[in-house]
């Protein structure tokens, strides 16, 4: 873990290599991932049951690639009655939440007697991608498919790995409770290209949505255009800005919950305060030995970790709009007076008693969110990520009237002909060629 402070001289290069720090961990991987893609879209299933024996140690048929809904249900039946209980208490607030974001279409008429719009409609179809890694995440299930549920999309399809044949019930009955039983079990970049292509079995989706490791982002990558994507998720981060009122343990462990994610993960606290900053690091190293994920989170706090020290909360502000971290816990006495000047971040966590965590399960906003800096000009999953736009005109001949004239000369401008000749036939106008 570093330790930086804006009263150093050196403090500006150290902050810039902070800035430019490449924490993903695995090679390129893009040459492979492309070949994979190509075998999907020529070998359809086949090459599917084919990778997914290669990769996840699973023989599988077309005729089981998709997971029944008696798996469905036994999984959702084995699940403890209380941790479905609290899918539900998840599901109910991130639908209830998501629904509140739903836009209303639009309809103006302006003085020139013209009649303009704009439509929301959600799209047929969309691809969910679930990991089955490191850890299985069914909130993750829940934050990708019931916006879409919400937005109206038609069908929802879901691909997760099952390494050596093996499926977190939890992610199944999270899937129930969200609605989505159109469930395949492949992943990795394949699942990506079947999604993208479709197969025998899996039909063609319009999005892809969800995180994955680095093969699953270079597929989304590589498949943007021939489908829409939500971004390209990095490893996780956490900014934590913290006065010395806060108890040290509190914001370790907030620290630690990011760090834990992934060795590649970074979590950052800055404070005005260098006593305390000391109290978090050793907060920290105590709490570490008894995680179940020590070694992970351990080699993120080790690489990535970092503790600034600033002059005052103006400094903070500059430099937390600059990290633009994909989490923000404000954890001062006056957080919505800081939050103000922050321009970018993914999602902001306000006041002593509302965690990082409480986002990533149950307050009801989502937790996939722009990683990377990509705060700076991208935003979280929303409904808005399952809907799109059309604009639409109307007008008679008085509104051409008197707005058409103005094309037309543009038309001309622009020497595009067949556009000038398209408005001035109906003004009975002349054109200049």
């Amino acid at each position: 873990m570093r330790r930086l402070s804006t009263s150093a001289e050196d403090f500006p290069a150290a902050f810039a290599a902070l800035l430019d720090e490449a924490r993903e961990t695995t090679a390129r991987v893009d040459s492979v991932v492309a070949g994979i893609i190509a075998a999907i879209r020529t070998g359809g299933d086949d090459a599917l049951c084919a990778f997914t024996e290669k990769f996840d140690r699973l023989r599988i048929t077309q005729a089981s690639l998709r997971i029944t809904p008696a798996e469905i249900e036994a999984a959702t039946a084995s699940t403890p009655p209380e941790l479905r209980a609290a899918l539900d208490v998840a599901a109910s607030r991130i639908e209830s939440f998501h629904r509140a974001q739903l836009p209303a279409d639009m309809q103006m008429h302006d003085d020139e007697g013209l009649t303009m719009g704009m439509r929301w409609t959600a799209l047929d179809s969309v691809g969910l991608y679930v990991p089955g890694g490191k850890a299985a995440y069914p909130s993750s299930v829940l934050m990708n498919a019931i916006p879409a549920r919400v937005a109206g999309v038609g069908r929802i399809a879901m691909c997760v790995p099952t390494p050596d044949g093996v499926l977190n019930p939890l992610v199944l009955a999270a899937a129930h409770r969200a609605g989505v039983s159109e469930i395949f079990r492949v992943g990795g970049a394949q699942a990506i290209a079947a999604l993208a292509y479709g197969t025998q079995s899996i039909a063609a989706v319009d999005r892809i949505v969800g995180p994955g490791n680095a093969y699953v982002a270079e597929a989304k990558r590589q498949v943007f255009g021939r489908v829409g994507i939500d971004g390209i998720a990095g490893p996780s981060e956490v900014v934590v800005l913290a006065d010395a009122a806060n108890d040290p343990r509190h914001v370790a462990l907030d620290l630690l919950a990011q760090a834990e994610h992934d060795e590649a993960a970074q979590s950052i606290l800055i404070t005005d305060d260098s006593d305390f900053a000391d109290s978090v690091a050793r907060a920290v190293m105590a709490e570490l030995p008894t995680l179940p994920r020590a070694a992970i989170a351990g080699a993120s706090w080790r690489d990535h970790g970092a503790i600034i020290l600033v002059r005052d909360w103006d400094e903070a502000a500059e430099l937390t709009n600059r990290l633009a971290p994909e989490h923000l816990q404000i954890m001062v006495a006056e957080p919505h007076v800081l939050f103000a000047r922050i321009r970018h971040a993914g999602a902001a966590f306000l006041g002593r008693f509302a965690p990082e965590a409480l986002g990533d399960y149950v307050a009801g906003p989502n937790h996939v969110l722009p990683t990377g800096r990509t705060a700076r000009f991208a935003s979280g999953l929303s409904v808005f990520d399952f809907l799109k736009r059309t604009t639409w005109i109307e007008g008679g001949r008085a509104a051409l009237g008197e707005i058409g004239p103005a094309g037309v000369l543009l038309a001309e401008a622009e020497g595009l002909q067949a556009h000038a000749r398209s408005l001035a036939v109906r003004l009975n106008k002349s054109v200049l060629f």
